[in-house]
């Protein structure tokens, strides 16, 4: 019986031209293009609970030296940043809260960047002040803001949940949003927004699940909820 022939090259001792092979090169991080920030326009809510966005990507502008500046076509304001060599745009809508997704969609079109590459900063009723929770995806969850923008964008955007405490009442929230939170309170959101802000760089850098877990792992304080998965 005649030997079947060998189909292996390598088992035949002949080499492999090099274009034969393809080196893959997986980035763990998130190509992060945009940072937006949600609250409402106006010196009467440049203090209230429902601007903690707004405190972030302030206080990220601050932070890298970053000047916004009012573009009126896209119904928002811009600063542009740099973060260990990544170019990033932070915008603030000036459209009030339940229009943010307009500003939102038109900058991300104008620079095309995708919602994955989106980072939404908001206030979150369901989290204690000093609490901060990074995700990907998910719905709106009562936030009028939030659901503007998922209808604009789709929900598979990063977020960054900015807890300032529910006043424990339905009816009470809106008052309470559109107020200013105590001197105590306003302290403990300052420091999960620099705690927030502090990830950002690992999240570009190594990814969603490294960044969550440095964010989730830090103290809270007493009352503050548990992170989710």
């Amino acid at each position: 019986m005649a030997s079947s022939e060998c189909r292996n090259p390598w088992l035949r001792g002949e080499h492999l031209p090099l274009e034969t092979f393809a080196v893959v090169i997986v980035m763990p991080g998130v190509p992060l293009k945009l940072i937006v920030g949600l609250g409402n326009p106006g010196p009467e809510y440049a203090r209230t609970r429902h601007n903690a966005g707004f405190f972030l990507v302030d206080e990220l502008a601050r932070r890298l030296g970053g000047t916004f500046r009012s573009e009126s076509r896209h119904q928002g304001d811009l600063a542009k940043v740099r973060i260990d060599g990544t170019e990033l745009w932070l915008l603030k809508p000036m459209t009030f809260m339940n229009r943010s997704g307009g500003p939102v969609h038109s900058v991300a079109g104008f620079y095309k960047v995708p919602a994955e590459s989106i980072l939404v900063a908001y206030d979150e009723l369901d989290f204690q002040p000093g609490v901060i929770r990074l995700k990907q995806g998910g719905g709106a969850a009562g936030h009028n803001g939030m659901r503007d923008v998922i209808a604009q964008m789709g929900d598979q955007f990063w977020r960054l949940r900015i807890g300032i405490g529910h006043p424990g009442d339905r009816a009470a929230v809106l008052n309470y949003v559109l107020g200013r939170p105590s001197a105590e309170d306003s302290r403990l959101i300052d420091e999960a927004i620099a705690a927030g802000l502090d990830v950002v760089p690992s999240l570009i850098s190594e990814g969603g699940q490294k960044a969550m877990h440095r964010l989730h792992t830090r103290s809270v304080p007493p009352g503050g909820a548990s992170p989710e998965p």
